[in-house]
C-alpha cells in the first residue's frame, strides 16, 4: 500500500504508534534549528555582568594568607646621613612660549573679550629669584586704544595691563615683573584681551577686525637658585625624574661588563617603569661605560652585582663591598636572595645615583622588580632598602586596560576617568562662549563597534536661555552626532538626548566633546553681553549602551600606536623582546627605547617585560608570546623573519622585495616590519632592523619621536634622515615609506560563541537557503527511517 505525504498525520493504526515519535522528533529539531539561527542573526547573547565595582576579583577580600616569616639584618652604625645631591649655580632659564603647542605661529585673540591660557612647571630644585615676562604682540589697527587692553594673569593674580595703541604693522613690547610668591609647582599664564573698534559702542562682538595676536617668541625669564637634593626613596622617581622638569630628563645607564638577560631584562623593566611615569614628558637615555662619562646634567643607574658593576667599588655606598660581596652591619654577607637599593652620589656630588644590586642575579633582580611594582615602591624610604619578599601582582586580563572603556557594553559617564585618573561628576559650565566638555572615549584596539550602540546623555540647564538659537550638541572626534533644542525658557532638569554611535566609528584615540550653546534671551546693546546667569550641567549618569563584537586585522603597524599587541595584558607579559647573541650599544640602546615607549603606552601596577637572547628564548615562548627582534641584519636573532616572501635585507647590502631585487651602498635606512609569528599565526613578530648598526639610529628616531611615531601605518616602514643631525622637533628631517605587502588576517580575541554568532551576522545571506537545504536534507532522513520502520512493520 502506498502512503504519501499526508498520510503521515493521520490518524495511525495501532501497529504505527511509533510514527508519533519520529514526527515530534522531525518538528522539534526543525524548530530548534531555526529558533537557533534567528536568534544569532538578530541579536547575539551578550553575558551582562551584574556585579557591582566591590564584587570585582580584585576588591573581594581574599583568604587569610600564610605569615611571611620577617628578616632583618644588622646595618650599619651610626646609619649614614642620607646623601645630599650638591646644588648647582644660580642661572638664568628663558622659557619661550613657542615651545608650548597651543601657540604656534602666533596666540590670537579674537571679539570684544577673548583668553588665551599658558601652563608652565617649577622643578622641585628650583628657588626663584626673580621672574619676568616679557610679552611681544600685535594688534587691528581698527582697535580704539582707549577701550582695548591686554591684561596677563599668573595664577589668578593680575601682573599688569598694556594699551593696544601700537600702529599699524608695528610690534609692542611689555615686560611684567611676577612676584616670585605666585609661582607654583604647576601654574597658568591667562592673556586677556579686551578689544572695541569704537569709542563709544562696539556693536558686533565678531567684527573680524576684533583681533590682537602675541608672538611665539614671547618668554618668561627665571633667576633661580638651584636647592640641594637630599637622596630619599620615599620621593622616588625624584630625582632620577622630576616630573616638573622644564628640560627633557637625562637617565644614563652604566654598562656591565657583561651583557645578558642578568642586565637586560631588569634595565628593560626599569626604563618601561620610567617611560609610565614620564607619559607624555621628555625622557632622553644613553649608555656609559665609566663613572667618567657621566655628565653633571645626567642621573646615573647601576644595575648589577659587584662582579659584574666593578664601579660599585668606586661610589660612596653605605654598604661595604669586600671579595665582590655587599656586606652588612656586622661585615657579613647578605644572603643571595636579598636585593639591595640604595642611592648615592658620584661626580663630586653633584649626580645622583640609582643602584641596584644585591650578591646575585636573582637578587638584583628582586631589587629592580621593588621599584617597579607601584604597591611595593609606595613603602619604600630612605637611602638604604633591602628586599627580602615581594608580592606577587596577578596578570591583568588581556582586555583590562586602564583609560580605554570599560569591557562591559553599559555603563555610565562616572565609569570613565578624568585626565588626572578620576571619575567623573556632574560638570556645569557657564556663558555663552563655553568651552565644551570633551573626555577620551577610547575604544580597545580590538573593538569594532556594531549598529545599535547608542549614548543617552543626561543634562540640565538653567532659565532665561533663548530657546530658538540655544542647543545642546554631542560630537565625537569633532564630528557632530547630534544634538537638541533648549526649547524651555524656564530651564530644564535632568531632560534626555539620545544619539546613535555610527558602527566602526570609536577609535583608540577617540574623544567625545559635549557642547553647550546657551545665548541670553536679551541682549544689550553697545556693551559685553551679559552671559554669566547661562549655565549648563552634564550629568555623570549620563548612559551609553555599546554592542560590540572584539576581532582585529594583523599585521597591522597603525595598532602599535595603542601598543596593541604587545601591551596586552598591561603588565607585559605577553610580550618578549629577543636581542642578538653578543648585544652591541646600538641594540641596546633602541631596547631602552621599545621599553620606554611600551611603557608610555600600558598602565599596570607591575612590568612583566622579558629580555632573551636567541640561546635562552625557549620554543613556548616563541609559540605563546608576541615577539620584538632588535638587531643588524648580519647578527638579527630571528634569521625566520627574512624567510617570508615579503620585503627583507640579505648579505652584502642586498634589499629583496617579493620577485625583484637590488644591492644598495651605502645603506643606513632602518626598518620596522610587523608579520605574523612563524611559529603562531595568533601572535606577532614585530622586526626593527637595518643593515648597519647605523641604520638603527632612525628606528630609534621611530619609536621615540611622537611627529614620527604616530604616522606608524600598513605592516612596513623605511625611515631614513635627510641630515646629519636630524632636529627631534622636526619630522621633514626624516623620510618614511609605507609598504604593504602581505594581506592581514583577522584573528578573534573572544570565545567561540561570539565568534559563531559573528559568523551568521556577516553572512546571513546565507541562511534562508541553508535552513532550506537543512530542513530538505532532514526531511529525506526522516522519510528514509520512517519508510525503513514501517517496512519492518507490515
Amino acid at each position: 500500500m502506498k502512503r504519501d505525504f499526508r498520510s503521515l498525520f493521520s490518524k495511525p493504526s495501532k501497529p504505527d504508534s511509533r510514527l508519533h515519535l519520529y514526527q515530534l522528533l522531525r518538528f522539534v529539531l526543525l524548530a530548534g534549528l531555526s529558533a537557533l539561527s534567528i536568534a544569532l542573526i538578530i541579536q547575539p547573547v551578550r553575558a551582562q555582568s551584574t556585579s557591582t565595582p566591590d564584587a570585582s576579583p580584585a576588591a573581594v577580600e581574599s583568604a587569610p594568607q600564610p605569615a611571611v616569616p620577617v628578616r632583618t639584618f644588622a646595618l650599619p652604625n651610626p646609619v649614614p646621613r642620607p646623601p645630599v645631591v650638591a646644588p648647582g649655580t644660580s642661572g638664568q632659564y628663558v622659557l619661550e612660549f613657542s615651545r608650548s603647542p597651543v601657540v604656534g605661529n602666533r596666540l590670537r585673540l579674537e571679539s570684544i573679550y577673548d583668553e588665551a591660557r599658558l601652563w608652565f612647571t617649577r622643578p622641585r630644585n628650583w628657588e626663584p629669584k626673580s621672574v619676568k615676562l616679557q610679552l611681544r604682540y600685535r594688534h587691528s589697527p581698527a582697535l580704539y586704544a582707549s577701550r582695548s587692553n591686554l591684561t596677563v594673569l599668573i595664577n589668578g593674580t593680575s601682573i599688569g595691563s598694556v594699551p593696544l595703541n601700537q600702529p599699524e604693522n608695528k610690534i609692542g613690547n611689555v615686560v611684567f615683573d611676577v612676584p616670585t610668591r605666585l609661582i607654583q609647582d604647576y601654574n597658568e599664564v591667562t592673556i586677556a584681551a579686551l578689544q572695541n573698534n569704537s569709542p563709544t559702542c562696539t556693536q558686533d562682538p565678531y567684527d573680524p577686525s576684533l583681533w590682537s595676536e602675541v608672538l611665539p617668541d614671547s618668554k618668561l625669564v627665571f633667576d633661580f637658585q638651584p636647592q640641594p637634593i637630599t637622596l630619599d626613596f620615599s620621593r622616588y622617581p625624584y630625582p632620577m625624574f622630576d616630573t616638573l622638569s622644564l628640560e627633557a630628563n637625562q637617565l644614563a645607564y652604566l654598562l656591565p661588563t657583561t651583557l645578558n638577560e642578568d642586565w637586560l631584562t631588569p634595565a628593560a623593566r626599569l626604563q618601561t617603569a620610567f617611560g609610565r611615569v614620564a607619559q607624555y614628558r621628555s625622557l632622553d637615555t644613553s649608555l656609559v661605560e665609566s663613572l667618567d662619562q657621566v655628565q653633571p646634567n645626567q642621573r646615573l643607574v647601576v644595575i648589577g652585582t659587584p662582579a659584574t658593576q666593578p664601579a660599585l667599588a668606586r661610589l660612596n655606598l653605605p654598604l661595604a663591598i669586600q671579595n665582590q660581596r655587599i656586606l652588612d652591619g656586622n661585615n657579613r654577607p647578605l644572603p643571595e636572595d636579598v636585593g639591595v637599593l640604595l642611592l648615592t652620589t658620584t661626580a663630586e656630588n653633584r649626580v645622583p645615583v640609582l643602584v641596584a644590586t644585591g650578591n646575585s642575579a636573582a637578587a638584583v633582580a628582586k631589587a629592580v622588580q621593588f621599584l617597579v611594582q607601584t604597591p611595593d615602591q609606595q613603602i619604600g624610604t630612605g637611602n638604604i632598602v633591602l628586599v627580602n619578599q615581594l608580592n606577587e601582582i596577578a596578570t591583568p586580563p588581556v582586555r583590562e586596560w586602564q583609560g580605554y572603556l570599560p569591557t562591559v557594553d553599559r555603563f555610565q559617564l562616572r565609569d570613565l576617568r578624568t585626565y588626572d585618573d578620576k571619575p567623573y561628576d556632574d560638570i556645569s559650565v557657564r556663558g555663552s562662549h563655553a568651552p565644551a566638555l570633551e573626555f577620551d572615549f577610547r575604544a580597545l584596539p580590538d573593538d569594532q563597534l556594531l549598529p545599535g550602540s547608542s549614548m543617552t546623555l543626561r543634562y540640565s540647564y538653567g532659565p532665561q536661555v533663548n530657546p530658538l538659537t540655544s542647543l545642546v550638541e554631542v560630537r565625537l572626534d569633532g564630528i557632530p552626532l547630534g544634538g537638541k533644542r533648549l526649547n524651555s525658557v524656564n530651564g530644564g532638569r535632568h531632560e534626555a538626548l539620545q544619539v546613535d554611535l555610527p558602527a566602526n566609528s570609536v577609535k583608540p584615540n577617540s574623544k567625545i566633546q559635549i557642547n553647550f550653546r546657551l545665548d541670553p534671551r536679551e541682549r544689550r546693546s553697545c556693551s559685553r553681553v551679559t552671559d554669566q546667569q547661562l549655565w549648563g550641567t552634564i550629568h555623570a549618569d549620563t548612559q551609553f549602551d555599546l554592542k560590540r563584537e572584539h576581532v582585529v586585522r594583523l599585521p597591522d603597524l597603525k595598532l602599535l600606536q595603542s601598543g596593541y599587541p604587545f601591551a596586552a595584558p598591561q603588565d607585559l607579559s605577553g610580550t618578549a623582546i629577543v636581542l642578538p647573541e653578543q648585544p652591541k650599544a646600538a641594540d641596546v640602546d633602541l631596547l631602552l627605547e621599545v621599553s620606554e615607549r611600551l611603557g608610555r603606552l600600558s598602565r599596570a601596577e607591575s612590568v612583566q617585560l622579558t629580555v632573551h637572547r636567541p640561546s635562552t628564548l625557549s620554543e613556548e615562548q616563541r609559540q605563546q608570546q608576541h615577539l620584538i627582534a632588535i638587531g643588524a641584519q648580519p647578527n638579527f636573532p630571528i634569521p625566520e623573519a627574512y624567510q617570508a616572501q615579503s620585503f627583507a635585507l640579505q648579505n652584502l647590502f642586498s634589499r629583496q622585495w617579493q620577485q625583484s631585487q637590488v644591492q644598495a651602498v651605502p645603506d643606513v635606512e632602518g626598518v620596522v616590519k610587523a608579520m605574523l609569528s612563524p611559529w603562531n599565526e595568533e601572535r606577532v613578530l614585530l622586526i626593527l632592523t637595518s643593515q648597519t648598526d647605523a641604520g638603527l639610529k632612525p628606528v630609534r628616531d621611530l619609536i621615540s619621536q611622537d611627529a614620527l611615531f604616530y604616522q606608524l601605518e600598513n605592516d612596513t616602514v623605511l625611515i631614513s634622515a635627510n641630515k646629519a643631525d636630524p632636529s627631534p622637533y622636526s619630522a621633514e628631517d626624516y623620510t618614511l615609506t609605507f609598504l604593504r605587502q602581505s594581506p592581514r588576517r583577522e584573528v578573534a580575541t573572544t570565545g567561540l560563541a561570539d565568534q559563531v554568532s559573528r559568523l551568521m551576522r556577516n553572512h546571513w545571506f546565507f541562511l534562508a537557503p541553508g535552513l532550506i537545504a537543512a530542513s530538505l536534507l532532514l526531511y529525506g532522513i526522516t522519510q528514509f527511517y520512517l519508510k525503513q520502520f514501517t517496512g519492518q512493520e507490515r
